[in-house]
């Protein structure tokens, strides 16, 4: 009788149990449906919401493409930190971590003691000169040349400013394409593999191991320095700014830190600096003495091309001038 009973009382606890089933699934298929019609915007969340707009479009068409970072081998290690006492926050990557363990970079130091990045003062400086643009309501570009590992760039991108950045050094653009990602500012800059000079081509440029940010054209001026640190000679594209930025783009801020090759990238960017008026960018190029020799060429021969041009009010602040039109 026990057996009967379960025979008989199966099939009525089989569709019980198909019931249940078909009741959650419905539910499960009512969730899905819910979510998928009102999809979540990550992007608004407060704890990441971006606080950063675009002033304007950028939908130019460049004489080459732009490196692309998602092509690029990812560098590595990463070692990357918030910065410290800049106005807009922004993170950067290390591109060189010196000889471990003997002589670590200063910043690798800091990150053990739980401090951020030391503040590079050209940040701090193109904070300043775009924040009195942006408090007078002027849209534009900064254009960074010699970007580095994008110290400059990421202080302008994060303030919503869009950056188009040079620089020839492969290990360095590995690190600006982390600082992207880090900071959320892909749409904010544009990244090209070349150095600035006044004519398309190539060059050779000397990098320092160990010292990536003194690379430079002349291999005295790449070791001034740094006379023990080992010099490879490297061919990098060459390209002159006036091919590559459009009549029609407005450039408030214009850097320049190519360690002796300013003269070069300068007479590149004629028809740029040539401008009128407020139209004409705010112009930060390094003036080291030193390193203008080393490239054969002196300070005033660019304080006269400037003049040429228009550039009536150049000022020397440490190593960098600051030009403008009156």
């Amino acid at each position: 009788m026990a057996n009967a009973w379960k025979r008989e009382r199966s099939p009525n606890l089989l569709s019980l149990n198909t019931l249940l089933l078909l009741l959650c699934l419905f539910f499960l298929i009512l969730i899905l449906f819910f979510f998928s019609s009102h999809p979540t915007n990550l992007t608004t969340s407060p704890s990441i919401k971006s606080s950063y707009t675009s002033p304007i479009a950028h939908k130019f068409t460049y004489k080459i493409p732009p490196f692309d970072c998602y092509k690029s081998p990812q560098s590595h290690p990463i070692i990357a930190n918030t910065v410290e006492g800049v106005k807009f926050p922004f993170l950067y990557s290390l591109a060189d971590l010196g000889n471990l363990p003997e002589k670590p970079h200063k910043n690798i130091q800091r990150i053990l003691k739980n401090k951020p990045f030391k503040r590079p003062d050209i940040s701090v400086t193109v904070q300043d000169v775009l924040g009195k643009f942006q408090s007078e309501g002027r849209n534009g570009v900064f254009v960074d040349v010699g970007a580095n590992v994008g110290m400059a760039s990421f202080a302008a991108a994060v303030m919503g400013f869009h950056v188009l950045a040079f620089e020839p050094v492969f290990e360095n653009l590995q690190r600006i394409c982390d600082g992207i990602h880090f900071n959320r500012v892909g749409d904010f800059v544009t990244v090209f593999e070349a150095a600035a000079s006044d004519h398309f081509g190539s060059i050779t440029i000397h990098k320092v191991v160990g010292r990536l940010d003194n690379s430079a054209v002349s291999a005295t001026g790449a070791k001034l320095a740094f006379k023990s640190n080992e010099e490879i000679a490297v061919e990098v594209k060459t390209i002159p700014l006036d091919e590559i930025i459009p009549e029609s783009e407005p450039v408030l801020l214009l850097k320049i830190d190519v360690q002796g090759w300013e003269y070069h990238v300068l007479k590149g960017a004629k028809n740029l600096l040539s401008r009128k008026g407020v139209e004409a960018p705010y112009l930060i190029y390094e003036e080291d003495e030193r390193l203008l020799q080393a490239s054969n060429t002196t300070a005033k021969e660019i304080r006269d091309f400037l003049q040429s041009v228009g550039y009536d009010n150049c000022t020397k602040h440490g190593t960098d001038a600051h030009c403008t039109k009156k």
